[in-house]
């Protein structure tokens, strides 16, 4: 019997550069829709947040059908690992790369490679994979197909010098013999010629992209007739089948009630080697999970009957049970605390997981399929320090915890600190800016006072300027509402992890106080229009209140504290202008996201599936100020 071959990518981008386009169109054309099936635009982003936000959060496989494409006529199956463009769901991109044996390199046509995708190849390189360029989107009017290609293996000569190992520099420099595709995802169009700016390329359908995928991936070095070993790389899970294990098989056949040897590691790495028994196998069948009897090597399957099955565990032949290494992630830079909602409207927010119990449970199950987070315990039993790869990482997860129902108070982002050599360091990002000439200054002033230091500043075109900047992580936790105020909406701002660094000093949280309410209650038209000249609000008339609620931004630096519940006083005298209609400004209503940068040092966010809240942590007005002055009192005894 022939088996099919086997080619497994990852394709890999900077957000909103087409890549879960390009997928689709690869699916469509190689019939995984049948002929009454929905086809879904962007199918591989299946999540609600992915949707909304444009985003791939999740790293997610596809297994495309080519027949007739192998040698002598066997089937070509190729695996596609959609993985996510954001820096800060890089454990997904790692996790992701450990399953493929070369990379796909999506750019857009008119951006080109920007600093989240050299996140992700740097990644590649490091693994020794193949790097295949693809222009996408060369329909743009703006395209400007040379530069970018120019910029793209600027990029892998740039990355392939700063690698250590000299074997890995080799093969990163072989990546620029390799043949680039022009592709209009949106059109299913790839071509390996050229089209030019603003055109589409002249091919028929994606043909092309499928032999290059073919002639220069390596085949998964699999062997069929050995030992069984086989790693696994993500977890999902089913209401009939339990937690699934998502598999690549390196060596032998895995098959249907077959005993494995269960191969998981400690904490501490050691190798404890149980014996267990596939009850169920799945394959990839497009996007969907189908029965197999077998996945041989080189393939991607799916397991269950495992219950206890983790990321980087290995399934092996019992009598030759070699453990596979397991998946390691870069460490986490951002932490917050999440706890149970201790406010006084607790319960009334529209959630039905209130306890502590529910929500350590939550963050539990959450760490067994994202290796990148972690969890600690605090001082308190219903809070926990969640640490992740980045401010998005953490946002996400408290929106999904929101909408399954779970209200929570969430502390203040806070980077991860080390000590080394004695010396206190913390997280830096590398920050790359594009913004019209006319925001320099803005941008500049910003960045000082985030105790940013500008790399290079470079003139663009059509008067757009491009300045890099090494900046603490902290100094952007908060800075992209501010960035985008400056520069009215226009500024383009990435960043990726440039290591740890020496502790940068003090930072300004932000230019405005907080407005307080300083008693509960409901919030008057009358109170809000007393008070319109203090700042901008958060909330509408109506609203219910309590004392140590943060309801707007104040003009002014300090806080304070505000009668939000005032109402008029009623007399028995009438004049002709006392009936006229009140007009107020209309209030900014926060998002999770807005509300998580607003909050200062001693607030934190609220978060019901109804309502976000910024609020003081200690809500007492006098228990405050009596908690400000001994902090206060305690940093002069710091510094004598």
């Amino acid at each position: 019997m022939s088996h099919p071959e086997f080619r497994n990518v990852a394709i890999v981008a900077h957000v909103d550069h087409g890549k879960t386009t390009l997928v689709d169109a690869m699916l469509q054309q190689s019939g995984v829709f049948g002929d009454h099936d929905e086809v879904v635009d962007r199918v591989m982003d299946s999540g609600d947040l992915e949707k909304e936000k444009g985003i791939t959060i999740l790293a997610k496989n596809t297994a495309i059908h080519r027949k007739g494409m192998g040698k002598d006529g066997t089937d070509l199956i190729i695996n596609v690992i959609d993985t996510p463009g954001h820096a800060d769901f890089g454990g997904e991109v790692e996790r992701g790369l450990s399953m493929v044996d070369g990379v796909v390199l999506l750019i857009d046509a008119s951006e080109g490679p920007l600093p989240q995708t050299r996140f992700v190849l740097g990644k590649a390189l490091e693994a020794k994979m193949p790097v295949i360029i693809v222009v996408n989107k060369t329909d743009r009017p703006d395209a400007r197909i040379d530069e970018v290609v120019d910029e793209a293996q600027d990029l892998l000569l740039e990355l392939a010098a700063s690698l250590d190992d000299p074997e890995a520099q080799e093969a990163a420099e072989k990546n620029l013999e390799l043949p680039v595709l022009y592709a209009s995802g949106r059109a299913g169009k790839a071509s390996t010629e050229n089209p030019g700016n603003g055109n589409v390329p002249e091919a028929e359908d994606l043909q092309d992209l499928f032999n290059v995928l073919y002639d220069v991936l390596p085949e998964p070095s699999a062997e069929i007739d050995a030992p069984l070993q086989a790693h696994v790389t993500n977890l999902d899970s089913s209401s009939f089948l339990g937690r699934i294990g998502l598999v690549r098989v390196f060596r032998g056949i895995l098959k249907k009630g077959q005993q494995v040897a269960w191969i998981h590691h400690d904490s501490d790495g050691n190798p404890h080697t149980k014996t267990a028994k596939i009850s169920e196998l799945l394959r990839q069948d497009g996007v969907k999970r189908v029965p197999t009897d077998q996945v041989i090597a080189g393939d991607i399957g799916a397991v269950a009957g495992i219950d206890e099955i983790m990321i980087g565990d290995t399934l092996a032949d019992p009598e030759h049970p070699e453990a596979m290494p397991p998946i390691t992630v870069d460490e986490p830079a951002i932490s917050m605390t999440i706890g149970v909602n201790t406010s006084p409207l607790a319960g009334r927010g529209g959630g039905d997981k209130l306890t502590a119990r529910l929500v350590k449970s939550r963050l539990e199950q959450e760490l067994i399929g994202n290796v990148s987070l972690k969890v600690l315990p605090t001082e308190r039993p219903d809070a926990w320090e969640v640490q992740g790869r980045g401010e998005m990482a953490l946002s996400v997860l408290v929106e999904t915890m929101r909408r399954e129902g779970f209200e929570l108070t969430v502390g203040k982002p806070q980077v991860v600190t080390r000590t080394i050599d004695g010396t206190l360091h913390e997280p830096f990002e590398h920050l790359v800016i594009d913004v019209p000439s006319e925001h320099q200054g803005a941008v500049t002033q910003l960045m000082a006072s985030r105790k940013g230091t500008m790399l290079s500043m470079d003139n663009g075109a059509g008067g757009w300027i491009r300045m890099e900047y090494s900046v603490p992580a902290r100094g952007l936790i908060g800075f992209r509402t501010t960035f985008m105020t400056e520069t009215r909406g226009t500024g383009i701002a990435n960043s990726y992890s440039d290591g740890y660094k020496p502790w940068a000093g003090d930072i300004k949280d932000r230019a405005s106080g907080s407005l307080v309410a300083d008693r509960a209650g409901q919030i008057t038209a009358y109170a809000l229009q007393q008070l319109a000249d203090r700042g901008q609000f958060f909330v509408e008339p109506g609203v219910e209140a309590y004392e140590g609620m943060v309801v707007g931004a104040n003009n002014r630096e300090e806080d304070m504290d505000v009668n939000i519940t005032k109402e008029k006083k009623l007399t028995n005298m009438r004049s002709a202008t006392a009936e006229t209609t009140v007009t107020l400004a209309k209030a900014h209503t926060l998002s999770l996201d807005e509300a998580m940068e607003f909050c200062g040092g001693d607030e934190c966010v609220e978060v019901t599936p109804k309502n976000i809240r910024v609020r003081k942590v200690i809500l007492d007005a006098k228990e405050r100020g009596r908690a400000a002055a001994h902090a206060k009192q305690k940093a002069k005894q710091g510094k004598k």
